[in-house]
């Protein structure tokens, strides 16, 4: 782990830190609202252990407190987490070694340790950022889920205190900066819209399946001989073409 700390920006530590401390609050109020509700303690903390994925789970309790049954939950939670297959792709690299800890790192990809693997153009940058999110994560949002499972209703409302925006808030935060380029812009803003207008249509979870379709807007790169300059990230940024030079050559 110490080796993970000394990989790593101490920007990127304080950030994923941060997460952790958002994501902490999440937790206790998960555990607090599934016992208040009226579930048994042990059912938010094995939920926690074995999905690991707050969206998923709040969603899945939701269903169960509102009356519907364990297939509903079930069927609602793993369309919420249909959009952690695209992140298995991204994040694929980063999963080298036996099969056990390929495993163990897939039940780490999350939203927050996709995000912040993205900020990193180094590999061993990449790994590092994944796994001392996933693990810090993993750490937090289990022993929050116990803290709030225990506390009961001390809670209370988790909307009037706002920690349902702490999830879209971090997000937010850690894409922002790959939206310099045109590209990526363009497909998040069309996906954005697309989603938002596909919410009151469609069940929870797909819109946001929906909004991949922003991909489409992004565009091809173009391809030259010559790399212009290193962009945001360590992305390459082609070069202008020159028509002229490529007729000399033709010639």
């Amino acid at each position: 782990m110490r080796s993970l700390f000394r990989t790593l920006e101490s920007a990127t530590v304080r950030d994923i830190a941060l997460v952790c401390l958002a994501d902490a609050l999440v937790g206790a109020s998960f555990g607090a609202i599934s016992v208040s509700g009226g579930l048994p303690l042990w059912v938010p903390v094995v939920m926690s252990l074995l999905v690991f994925a707050g969206g998923s789970q709040f969603a899945a309790v939701g269903v169960v407190l509102s009356g519907g049954g364990a297939l509903a939950a079930v069927a609602t939670g793993l369309v919420l987490n249909a959009r952690l297959l695209p992140f298995g792709f991204t994040v694929a690299d980063v999963l080298e070694g036996p099969w056990w800890r390929r495993l163990f790192g897939a039940q780490l990809i999350t939203d927050e340790s996709a995000a912040f693997v993205l900020r990193q153009s180094d590999g061993r940058r990449r790994r590092a950022a994944f796994w001392l999110c996933g693990v810090a994560l993993f750490v937090v949002w289990n022993v929050s889920v116990v803290l709030g499972a225990a506390a009961g209703g001390l809670i209370g409302d988790t909307d009037a205190l706002g920690l349902d925006a702490a999830f879209p808030a971090v997000l937010l935060a850690l894409v922002l900066p790959s939206l310099d380029d045109r590209r990526t812009r363009a497909a998040a803003v069309v996906g954005a819209v697309v989603a938002v207008a596909a919410t009151p249509c469609l069940p929870a979870g797909l819109p946001v399946l929906l909004s991949l379709v922003g991909l489409l807007f992004a565009g091809k790169p173009l391809v030259t001989g010559e790399p212009r300059a290193a962009g945001a990230g360590g992305v390459v940024v082609a070069a202008e073409s020159r028509p002229n030079a490529v007729k000399e050559e033709v010639r």
